[in-house]
């Protein structure tokens, strides 16, 4: 006799193409609209599935966890960052947890490009200006930026993003400068024409551009607090396409009202989808909406690493990216 097929929870709408793969292989419960799963649906879909495949909009924290029935094997996450899954606790209870790395680095990068051209250039300033009527005609000294030719860039995580946003500044011309956990390897600095700085202070300090390309932690949480963000040049921008807790967005807006900072590039946000209001009124500010991986190849490729994930599990087999605490 054949074995059962597993029991499987999506919490949110997945490309047509991933959600019909899935219901080919399982039996598979999928959501009817785009909205986010509530806490009670989601404690539901861990008392009777066998794998739940939920987003980064899930919290999946340890009270939560708790109340999984014993049939729960699996969280097969779409996406790469698993800050709001609690992999210890589900460790603890013999739940694995897998996730979709090295796919949405390339599209992360190209955006994070896409806001370091918009903030140095005041896109978001001659975009307000066009709009509102009130363009007359070209002027020398109207919505001057910088270039960002021989400026120099400063990538707080050189991960396999922070590498890709790397080449894409050398071919426009930015010198590299980067913090991170570990330092890389020789050939690879050299490869990425990278300047490694010991101190995140004496970068920050130096850089006209910061883009943050580090996962959230408990270690980075903040990263980029008050001080730190004041030892930044007032002609400098930050931009930001990682996880929005990384700054202290507070002090950040101060510093961007007071002229302490000329601009910042946000796809990511501290508490989330709760903007805060001064953000969207900063003409210096541009805002986008968590686009970063949003391509429909990156996506369709995230949904074949968890089918593969969960495929491999149901074979038997460690999923091939399962997350484990020493990674985080």
């Amino acid at each position: 006799m054949p074995s059962p097929r597993l029991s499987v929870v999506v919490t949110r709408r997945l490309p047509d193409a991933v959600e019909t793969r899935m219901s080919e292989l399982f039996n598979v419960s999928l959501r009817e609209d785009d909205t986010p799963m509530s806490r009670e649906e989601l404690a539901q879909a861990l008392r009777t599935a066998d794998v739940l495949v939920p987003t980064l909009t899930d919290t999946i924290d340890a009270p939560l966890i708790a109340q999984a029935g014993p049939q729960l094997r699996l969280i097969a996450n779409y996406g790469a960052g698993v800050d709001h899954i609690d992999v210890h606790t589900a460790r603890q209870r013999g739940i694995l947890v897998s996730n979709t790395p090295s796919v949405s680095a390339e599209d992360t990068a190209d955006m994070t490009l896409a806001l370091i051209l918009g903030t140095t250039r005041r896109i978001p300033e001659g975009f307000a200006h066009m709009h509102s009527g009130e363009w007359t005609g070209w002027k020398p000294t109207a919505l001057l930026g910088r270039r960002v030719s021989g400026r120099r860039l400063g990538i707080l995580g050189m991960g396999r993003i922070g590498q890709a946003v790397a080449r894409r500044a050398a071919a426009f011309g930015m010198q590299v400068h980067y913090h991170n956990r570990k330092r890389l390897r020789p050939e690879a600095e050299e490869r990425l024409e990278a300047t490694y700085w010991e101190s995140l202070d004496q970068m920050v300090a130096r850089v006209d551009v910061l883009s943050i390309n580090c996962p959230h932690t408990p270690s980075t949480y903040h990263l980029m607090n008050a001080r730190r963000l004041k030892l930044m040049k007032p002609d400098a921008v930050i931009v930001n396409t990682s996880r929005g807790e990384v700054i202290d967005e507070n002090a950040m807006v101060r510093m961007l009202r007071a002229g302490e900072l000329a601009g910042a590039g946000l796809d990511v946000y501290e508490h989330g989808s709760e903007i805060a209001p001064a953000l969207r009124e900063l003409p210096n500010v541009l805002l986008l909406p968590h686009l970063g991986s949003a391509t429909i190849e990156g996506r369709i490729e995230m949904g074949e690493k968890v089918l593969l994930n969960i495929k491999t599990y149901a074979d038997g087999h460690r999923p091939p990216d399962q997350v484990v605490p020493a990674m985080l």
